[in-house]
């Protein structure tokens, strides 16, 4: 069986996360169409637009700890994509409840953000989504240099602060919020760089067995 050169296998799966990402959207679009946003369409868009950015954020930064496990190097070009499409439905989610749910009153927004935390914690992540998103250029990272680097460390805030957000935003059911405080725990450990040594040693014990066992079995 022929093998899928690097470049084909890069088209590949950049098609899969710009198909994957877009489909909540023409769903959305699919069930406005249809009808089919319940009773409360703005609060059931909002909601579908927070979570997916939520989702996107965590495949974002499961791209390093992915690496690290299994040394997936081809999947490290669609950090950048994925952060796009993260930003993209914050974006959205940020203008629904701006336009659709406060019609642009400046004092009804002031009133909402701080009478409601997730609201000012969901503004304040999506404000360090910002900086990153408008940097993601490969013109921005020539330019900032190892700055570049450091700014864009700021996306462990912003996934902290937007896991939050819906975690103070649910009233009824917790199940879902915390799968995502423990995906991200988890995500954010295995960069700690005790813990991240560690496993890369554990990776290469398991290569070096599987390459003396290959070499038993051809004896």
């Amino acid at each position: 069986m022929k093998r899928i050169d690097k470049k084909t296998l890069q088209r590949l799966l950049k098609l899969t996360v710009h198909v994957g990402a877009l489909i909540p959207l023409a769903l959305i679009i699919w069930d406005y169409a249809q009808g089919n946003l319940g009773a409360e369409p703005i609060r059931e868009i909002t909601l579908r637009t927070g979570k997916t950015a939520i989702v996107l954020l965590m495949l974002t930064l499961a791209i390093t700890p992915a690496h690290i496990w299994f040394g997936w190097k081809q999947i490290i070009p669609l950090r950048r994509l994925l952060g796009l499409y993260t930003f993209l439905y914050a974006a959205l989610h940020l203008a629904i409840f701006l336009v659709l749910d406060y019609v642009l009153e400046p004092q009804l927004i002031m009133e909402a953000l701080f009478s409601k935390r997730y609201a000012l914690i969901g503004l304040a992540a999506f404000l360090i989504m910002l900086p990153l998103a408008i940097t993601s250029t490969r013109s921005a990272m020539r330019k900032m240099g190892k700055k570049w680097k450091s700014l864009h460390k700021w996306v462990y805030v912003a996934g902290v602060l937007a896991v939050l957000h819906y975690l103070l935003l649910v009233k009824n059911s917790y199940t879902e919020p915390l799968i995502f405080v423990v995906v991200l725990s988890f995500l954010l450990l295995t960069r700690v760089k005790p813990i991240k040594k560690t496993i890369l040693q554990w990776r290469r014990n398991v290569e070096n067995w599987r390459v003396r066992r290959s070499l038993v079995t051809k004896q």
